[in-house]
């Protein structure tokens, strides 16, 4: 038995073209189509050649029927500057992390999700409203991935081919997913979770995900998460100098342009302050980098999973073998979260110390 659609998603995974797939296995590109689309069954020796030349083991393509991320449900950052194809290889990890996720819940009691949606908060408004809800007082935020995993989030990493991609997130079945490229800095990595918790938060079911608004809100949203107003304020004084602000920036471990922004937005720097701020952070890299920054966050649940998994005689290679999908696509989904975080060269770590974490328990499922 072969599931069709299992063809076109390895297919997509691949970012390969009818076209290109054709040539790689030798086979016509109608023959393809016709397989994908349930119009006619290859042979064993053909799906043999397919499964070769797209990189998943036989099996993955027996496997049940598997239900694609839709385009609208995803919100990519910059979705006009990313390629069709990229975005059917991303929302095809992304299904790959479902089934993960389905596999883990068979195997493990995981945090519910405690997420909150609004109808038409202000981003402010919402971000308030959650930091109240998680209890997280008018202080820093704690270790963001820690923190959107123990709320019941699914936090996953992206290949690292897709650079250009830098965070999403979505909802299915009740569900919150967070997908982030992990080879930003320390700091874009903690606005990134923000910023697509805000999506989750204001952009579910009852509004787009997508467009330029929705990208400023949860812009908005992510900085009013990061950096309390009442914390600000009490800690920052008007017309703070570039010196002052690189300080100041540790505080609540974000970019300085991030922390720049926010001042501005709280009208502690006037429009004129700002600019010459930003241009002056531009002129000493601040714009593309975080000189001195802080590490990336990991996770937390994912490490414990996988020692929990140890502790049974079950390796990643056997969860991949389970899953039906090649190793490598399973070390995808946790690369860059699932190792231990060094201490970055500004003094931070980008973990908090233990009694600072969220909590996050971790048991294995009843039987």
């Amino acid at each position: 038995m072969v599931t069709p659609s299992r063809i076109r998603l390895a297919r997509e995974r691949r970012a390969l073209t009818l076209t290109r797939l054709s040539g790689l296995t030798g086979i016509s590109q109608q023959s393809l189509s016709n397989y994908e689309n349930a119009r006619a069954v290859p042979t064993e020796e053909t799906l043999g050649r397919i499964a070769d030349a797209l990189g998943f083991p036989v099996g993955f393509f027996a496997a049940d029927e598997v239900e694609e991320v839709a385009s609208e449900a995803v919100a990519f950052r910059a979705r006009t500057k990313t390629s069709m194809r990229k975005q059917k290889a991303v929302r095809s990890q992304a299904a790959l992390a479902i089934e993960f996720n389905d596999w883990l819940g068979g195997h493990f009691s995981l945090p519910a999700s405690n997420v909150p949606t609004y109808g038409r908060p202000s981003p402010e408004d919402a971000a308030e409203t959650v930091r109240a809800l998680w209890e997280l007082g008018d202080t820093a935020t704690p270790n963001t991935v820690h923190l959107l995993e123990a709320q019941g989030i699914r936090v996953f990493s992206l290949d690292t081919e897709h650079h250009e991609v830098d965070a999403f997130g979505f909802w299915r079945d009740a569900v919150p997913y967070v997908f982030l490229n992990t080879g930003k800095s320390g700091e874009r990595g903690r606005f990134d979770c923000a910023h697509e918790l805000g999506h989750l938060v204001m952009h579910g079911d009852e509004r787009p995900l997508g467009g330029p608004e929705a990208e400023r809100e949860a812009n908005r949203f992510a900085s009013a998460f990061l950096m309390p107003r009442d914390d600000v304020v009490a800690r920052m004084p008007a017309g703070a100098q570039v010196d002052q602000i690189l300080k100041a920036k540790s505080i609540w471990r974000v970019s300085a342009m991030a922390l720049t922004h926010r001042l501005h937005d709280l009208e502690l720097l006037t429009d004129w302050q700002y600019r010459s701020t930003c241009r002056r952070l531009a002129e000493m890299g601040y714009r593309t980098a975080e000189p001195d920054g802080i590490a990336r966050e990991t996770s937390q649940l994912l490490p414990k999973v996988f020692s929990l998994l140890r502790g049974r005689g079950t390796t990643p290679g056997r969860v991949a073998e389970e899953l039906r999908i090649p190793l490598s696509e399973l070390d995808s989904l946790v690369f860059g979260l699932s190792f231990t975080a060094r201490t970055g060269g500004g003094g931070g770590t980008g973990v908090r110390r233990d009694r600072d974490r969220p909590a996050l328990r971790v048991v294995p499922a009843p039987r």
